[in-house]
């Protein structure tokens, strides 16, 4: 049987590259912008992130203004980070999930798809008995919270091979970003943030050495 070819354009010793140039930037150059083609693309990868049921319970915030980034910096454990990055990414997940996001989503589906809606009952109702009306609804928003750093995962990789440098954040206080971006009235929290743009000459972290267990102690095969 032929092998499958690689269609990506984008080798191993590319990829494995990219990954270790990439490490949690600590300063960025508040000079250095991202290119509008650049960002274009990353956003397209945020759009193309895998999700459970493909249903996106998600809202990417793109936070550029100054002003706001300023307002954010505090409630971001005060890392200039914020306010250095070109970009600052903000990942909101869905409060709830309904019968009514389910058949949007299954709307969105038959139309792109060029498919009678009727045809989707069955994968429909899976997704009812599962999110809406069995047991992962008591916990549906931490549920959308996981597929958001599904999607954070997959914009790092992405920018880290345009050459783009990220920084994730954790250190932030959600409920004081929901109040500022105003995200419960829209049915969204926020989970997590990213700040994109390109590290500082200045930045010794730079150059520190990944530290990671040794393979056999995080890899396990079972032929």
């Amino acid at each position: 049987m032929a092998e499958l070819q690689n269609e990506s354009g984008l080798n191993a010793a590319e990829l494995l590259s990219a990954l270790k140039w990439r490490y949690a930037t600590k300063a960025f150059d508040p000079a250095r912008k991202i290119s509008d083609k650049d960002w274009d693309a990353l956003e397209q990868a945020l759009l193309l992130t895998p999700s459970s049921y493909g249903l996106q319970p998600w809202k990417f915030l793109v936070i550029r203004d100054p002003a706001l980034r300023a307002r954010l910096m505090p409630v971001s454990w005060n890392q200039k980070q914020v306010v250095d990055c070109s970009h600052h990414l903000v990942f909101a997940a869905k409060i709830d999930i309904t019968l009514a996001d389910v058949s949007h989503w299954t709307r969105r589906m038959a139309e792109v798809r060029g498919v009678a809606p009727e045809s989707l009952e069955v994968y429909k109702g899976w997704m009812v008995k599962d999110l809406v009306e069995g047991p992962r609804h008591q916990v549906i928003h931490e549920w959308a919270a996981r597929q958001c750093y599904i999607a954070l995962g997959n914009f790092m990789t992405a920018a880290a091979l345009l050459g783009i440098d990220t920084c994730p954040m954790e250190g932030l206080e959600p409920a004081k970003y929901d109040e500022i971006l105003e995200l419960p009235a829209k049915g969204y929290k926020t989970v997590v943030a990213c700040s994109a743009g390109y590290r500082a000459l200045t930045d010794k972290h730079a150059a520190t050495v990944k530290v990671r267990y040794p393979a056999s102690d995080i890899l396990e095969h079972r032929p």
